[in-house]
Formats: structure tokens, C-alpha cells, sequence
């Protein structure tokens, strides 16, 4: 049964549009026009004319404080093709019936109805409001008339029985009809099983997880304060929470648990709210939280989406990352640290589908497990923004951002545009935290093994990776100058030459060209990927020779690596094992190379790779080149490890901090 009694709750909700027009339709002398005329003038109109003309209501003379547009229809200076047009503009669509005239109330049925059904559509969610005119006239009610046809047909929101003659009810009349638009019952309410919608329970369930801060299966009292001020902007007072835990107790004897709420009270209380015609409360709580009136989450209206321009790149900020780890720790039921599965699950309960595949337990450092620890959580997040910063955000808004970050006028945003362009030699120093590496080579480099060193992983770790959960990019952090960064490994077969690099590949921070030292056809390919992709950048660009524990070939190729890293002014050639799975200052290198592209402070390398008088070489020439050493002080670099060294470095540091002043 549908409540005819709709009470006005609240006047804080947020306002789904800007504009509702009205139209209404009916037989001929039911009393449209009068009216339309009764609510303008607040008096009964003498001479009544055929038909009214469209007439809009400013926003802040309406009780929804929204503009009206009021379209009356008449039969007789319009026709069919101007009907049809007019119902498919209308919002809302009223069918006014004499109450002191049968054949009127038939014809709602009859005619008006299955009309609007032609033309709508048999399941069109346009509401329509069912209007008794001149009660004036008689001394009793047609609702008992009304209800088998409400009940029959579902985008019936309301019926109200008025006058024109002496303005019974007439602006409650247009306020329903505001109303029906505004806060329409048809997507929460299903009439034929007397429940909620499934669209709306499922809705409803997600909100009541997000307000579930300890993720304890009840809202508390603080709980249940919290989310009164976010959705009504105002306290709840106790003897309010009282009535209402009461009145869920009442109605669910499993809504109340630990002296909280719990997900069935919250589905039975606004189950309440609906069947009494406070359809607004629910629609607050839904709009709040960023759902539309499809009752479809809309991210956009939680998490703003970023405009990306070409080249850039998208980091969470620091606001970000403590939203999340307060997820994590809200989902982190044992206190271990780290996410099972299960409470992976739980972690992602709020959000469509699960955005994380199996591949994730590849692509971060897990505990003896296998699970995903604070670290790396953090790490994937990391990586989730840096590949997919549209995804990224919207499962930020499933997860609860809006409603969980600070309570403040002007929220944080956990998401930032990094502005840095990779290899920016004009740059001394990157302000990125995370940093991309473009991992390619020829097949059968060691791409992936390389990439899984990076994790702590061996060889033989590798190999029992399933094919189907190999991972693409490896994320882990790395310390450079006592500063934390992230690198993150994008692993990249060339299989053809007509393949491309995308987007985020090309415009990496730092490229690892690898090959396998072993094989003496290797090198050419790395080579000829380097000319074709990177020769022209200003990408910093290290050369990896890995397998190194198989012993070194001769390349065949016009150049061996170390001429040709030379030739082309790059780094000296870095051997490797995977082996064992530690390349530690491999790492480092490229970070560093990735944060500094300007190399004014790749001091620190010499004492890294002592023993590597190359790296020193390719130090002190580039620091020369850009004239942050004088060539009396490069011959310092030539006297190995020791106090010169670390003078030089100083001497180096103290210049390039100078020159910043």
C-alpha cells in the first residue's frame, strides 16, 4: 500500500537538478487550468481561459527551492503532436479527475494512463501524480477508488484530493508533484514485494560498511553521530537516537545488536522512512554519497577527476595515502599487518567488482605468507595511480574518501598532477616520490626475472609464478638521500618492428635496456631498440647486461656494449645475476638517475660503485659537461675510493647548492 501523507523533512539535502516542469493533463473541464491559476493568484479565478500559459516559479519562492515550470495542456486549442511533446518534456505529469464526475476517474485508466505508457515506454520512470479536483463539490473521498489503481501502476507516486474553488490543497498539490521528481519512489521502493529495491539495498549496504568505521558489523552511537552530520549537517541528539533504536526494534529484532545499529536496522529504518512518505531521507543519505537518481554511484561527485595533460602523471598525496591506511587498518582485523585474502576481500566488499587481480601478489613484496603487507599495499596503490589514475580514483570513491577523509570545508584531494616531464635535463632534481623504469630488451633477456629481483625474488621463485599471473609492472621503494621513492618496473617485450611504445612506456623516467650477456646475439637487439626509441630523448637511459653468473660473450654487433655506451654518452654497461635475486644498487642507480636527470647529483654513484672506474667516467664527464666540476677537480675522481673521493663530493654538493641560491 502507498502512503498518501508525504511529511517535509529536511530542506539541507543536496539538489539533484536545477529546474522541474510540470505538466498537467486531463479531461476536459476537470479543472487543470483553474488550478494553475488558484495557486498563482491564491484566489479562484472568475473568467477561466481554455488554457493557461506556461508559467515558471522562481527557485526561492518553492518549498524544494528549486525552479518550477507549470505546463498546462487543453484539448482544444492544442493537438495530438503538440501532446506527445509536451509529455516527453515534462518531469512530472499530472492527471487531474473530477472527483464529482465517474467517467473523469475512468478515463485515468481508460485513456490518460495507457497513453503516457505509448509514449513513454511500458517501464518509463517519468512520475505522475493523480489530482482529485473539486472536493468543494461533494462530502466524501475516491481514494478508496484511487488505491487499486496506484497500486497497479507503479509510476503513480501520489494522489491528492484538492480545490481549486476554495485552494484546498493546492500548493501541496505542486509540492508532490515537485516532490515525485525530486525524490521519487519508484527506484527505492519495490510496491509489489513491499521492500527495497534491489539497486537501493545494495546501496544502502556499501554506505553502511563506509559508516562502519571499525568494521564491527554495527553503527555506534558515534557512528551513528558521524553519519547524521554528514548526510543532515546536524547533531543527533540522544533522545532522538533512543526513539529511533526503538522503533527499529520493534520493526527488526535482529536491527539492534551491542546497543548499535546493524546492516538490517539501517535497511529496515529506511525501509520506514519510504513507507511513511519521507522518501527525501533516503535520497539525502544516497545523494550524499554520490549517487544519482539511477541510484548509480557517480565518482565524479566524490573524487574530482583530474585533467591529465600529455606526459604527466598522477601521484597520491599525503592525504591519500592516510585514507588508505586507514582502510588498510580497518580491514586488518587481526592486527598482523598485513591483508589475507579474506580481508582483501572485505577491504574491496564496497566497491562493484574486485579491482586487484592475483597478479598483485607478483608485483609488490609480500610477507612468509604470501600476503599483502602495509608496504606493500601502499606500493600497489602507488603503482594503481601511476598506470591507471581514472581507476585509481573511482575506487577511491567506492572505498569512502568523500566520507572518511577530514571533515573539512575544503577537502584534501587524495590525488595530485605531478607536473615533472621525464627527462627534463633543464631540471636538477625531480619532485616526483614515484618514478617510472621502462624494462625492455629482447626476449629471453631476463626482463622478468630482473623485474622480480626487485621483490627479493630468486630465479627459482620465478619460474613458479603461474603464466597467467605474471605481472606486468613491479613496484618497491627505494631510499636515495635518506628521502623514500618509489620506482616502478614496466616490463616490455618488442616482439615486431612495428611495435609501439604507449604512452606512459614512452614518457617513462628512466630506461633499463637489458640483454643477456651469454647470448652473443643480445646486445644487437638492445642496440637497435635504444637508436629506434630513446636516442633522440633526454631520458636517462642505463644499459643492463644480465646473466652475468653464465660467463660473457663477445657481442656480435659493430660496437660491444661498453663502446657503445660510450659513443652514445651513456652510462658504462651494468653486469648483473638474477640469480640470487640481489641488485640492490642497480636499483638505486636508476632512481636516482630518475630523480636527478640532470645528473648535478650523481656524487653519490662513485661511492655506490667504487670499484667501477667506468661509472666514475661517465660521473665526471657528464658533471663536467655541465659545469659542475672543472677539469682540475675530475682528475680527483681518477684517485679511486678514499678522503679524495668524499671531498669531491663535497666540493661538488656545496657548488651545485650554491648555484640554487
Amino acid at each position: 500500500m502507498k502512503y498518501l501523507h508525504i511529511k517535509l523533512f529536511s530542506d539541507n539535502m543536496k539538489k539533484p537538478r536545477s529546474e522541474v516542469r510540470i505538466l498537467l493533463v486531463g479531461d476536459k473541464g476537470v479543472g487543470k487550468t483553474s488550478l494553475i491559476l488558484s495557486l498563482v493568484s491564491e484566489e479562484f479565478p472568475i473568467d477561466v481561459p481554455a488554457r493557461a500559459e506556461e508559467i515558471t516559479i522562481p527557485a526561492e519562492l518553492t518549498p524544494e527551492k528549486v525552479v518550477t515550470c507549470i505546463v498546462d495542456f487543453s484539448s482544444v486549442e492544442q493537438n495530438e503532436k503538440q501532446l506527445t511533446n509536451e509529455i516527453g518534456r515534462a518531469d512530472v505529469i499530472c492527471i487531474v479527475y473530477a472527483v464529482d464526475e465517474e467517467d473523469t476517474l475512468a478515463s485515468v485508466t481508460d485513456h490518460w494512463l495507457p497513453l503516457l505508457r505509448s509514449i513513454l515506454g511500458e517501464d518509463h520512470r517519468t512520475p505522475v501524480i493523480l489530482v482529485g479536483n473539486k472536493v468543494d463539490m461533494i462530502d466524501y473521498s475516491t481514494m478508496e477508488l484511487v488505491m487499486p489503481i496506484m497500486n497497479e501502476y507503479d509510476e503513480i507516486e501520489t494522489c491528492v484530493e484538492c480545490s481549486a474553488r476554495n485552494l484546498k490543497n493546492i500548493s501541496e498539490m505542486f509540492y508532490f508533484a515537485q516532490k515525485a521528481v525530486l525524490h521519487p519512489s519508484l527506484p527505492l521502493w519495490n510496491y509489489q514485494e513491499k521492500d527495497l529495491t534491489e539497486p537501493c539495498k545494495k546501496a544502502l549496504q556499501m554506505i553502511f560498511k563506509i559508516c562502519d568505521i571499525d568494521n564491527d558489523g554495527v553503527m555506534s552511537d558515534e557512528e551513528l553521530g558521524r553519519f547524521q552530520r554528514k548526510c543532515f549537517n546536524m547533531d543527533l541528539e540522544m533522545g532522538t537516537l533512543d526513539s529511533l533504536k526503538t522503533v527499529v526494534m520493534k520493526n527488526c529484532a535482529e536491527g539492534i545488536l551491542s546497543n548499535g545499529l546493524t546492516l538490517k536496522g539501517f535497511l529496515t529504518l529506511n525501509s520506514l522512512f519510504i513507507q511513511r512518505g519521507r522518501h527525501e531521507t533516503t535520497w539525502t543519505i544516497l545523494r550524499k554519497f554520490g549517487y544519482n537518481d539511477s541510484i548509480e554511484l557517480e565518482p565524479d561527485a566524490l573524487v574530482p577527476s583530474l585533467s591529465l595533460p600529455p606526459g604527466s602523471t598522477v601521484e597520491l598525496t599525503h592525504a591519500g595515502i592516510d585514507f588508505l591506511l586507514q582502510v588498510f587498518g580497518k580491514h586488518d582485523k587481526d592486527g598482523d599487518e598485513a591483508l589475507s585474502p579474506q580481508e582483501l576481500v572485505s577491504l574491496f566488499s564496497t566497491c562493484p567488482g574486485m579491482p586487484w587481480g592475483p597478479e598483485i601478489y607478483y608485483q609488490v613484496v609480500t610477507n612468509n605468507y604470501g600476503w599483502i603487507g602495509r608496504h606493500g599495499y601502499v606500493a600497489l596503490w602507488h603503482l594503481q595511480a601511476l598506470i591507471n589514475p581514472e581507476k585509481c580514483r573511482q575506487t577511491l570513491a567506492y572505498l569512502g574518501y568523500d566520507y572518511l577523509s577530514p571533515a573539512v570545508a575544503s577537502k584534501p584531494s587524495p590525488l595530485a598532477l605531478n607536473k615533472d616531464k621525464p627527462g627534463d635535463m633543464a631540471k636538477n632534481q625531480s619532485s616526483k616520490s614515484v618514478y617510472s623504469c621502462l624494462v625492455i630488451g629482447p626476449r629471453d633477456s631476463g626482463k622478468t626475472t630482473f623485474c622480480q629481483s626487485f621483490l627479493g625474488k630468486e630465479r627459482p621463485d620465478v619460474s613458479e609464478i603461474p603464466v597467467k599471473d605474471l605481472p606486468r609492472a613491479t613496484i618497491n621503494s627505494v631510499t636515495v638521500y635518506g628521502q623514500l621513492k618509489h620506482l616502478a618496473l614496466l616490463d616490455r617485450d618488442i616482439l615486431s618492428s612495428q611495435d609501439e611504445l604507449g604512452t606512459l612506456e614512452s614518457n617513462s623516467d628512466v630506461i633499463c635496456l637489458i640483454y643477456d650477456v651469454s647470448n652473443p646475439r643480445s646486445f644487437e637487439q638492445c642496440a637497435r631498440l635504444y637508436l629506434r626509441y630513446f636516442s633522440g630523448t633526454d631520458q636517462p637511459v642505463l644499459v643492463v647486461g644480465n646473466k652475468s653468473e653464465f660467463g660473457h660473450v663477445k657481442q656480435d654487433y659493430i660496437m660491444q656494449p661498453e663502446i657503445f655506451c660510450s659513443k652514445h654518452k651513456l652510462p658504462p654497461p651494468q653486469f648483473i645475476s638474477c640469480l640470487h635475486g640481489q641488485n640492490k644498487e642497480i636499483f638505486i642507480k636508476l632512481v636516482t638517475m630518475a630523480a636527478f636527470p640532470g645528473l648535478s647529483r650523481l656524487v653519490h654513484a662513485m661511492v655506490i660503485n667504487g670499484s667501477n672506474s667506468s661509472w666514475f667516467s661517465w660521473i665526471e664527464r657528464n658533471l663536467t659537461q655541465l659545469g659542475l666540476l672543472k677539469n682540475d677537480e675530475a682528475g680527483l675522481i681518477r684517485l679511486g675510493m678514499g678522503v679524495a673521493v668524499l671531498a669531491l663530493g663535497g666540493a661538488v654538493a656545496f657548488k651545485y647548492f650554491n648555484s640554487q641560491r
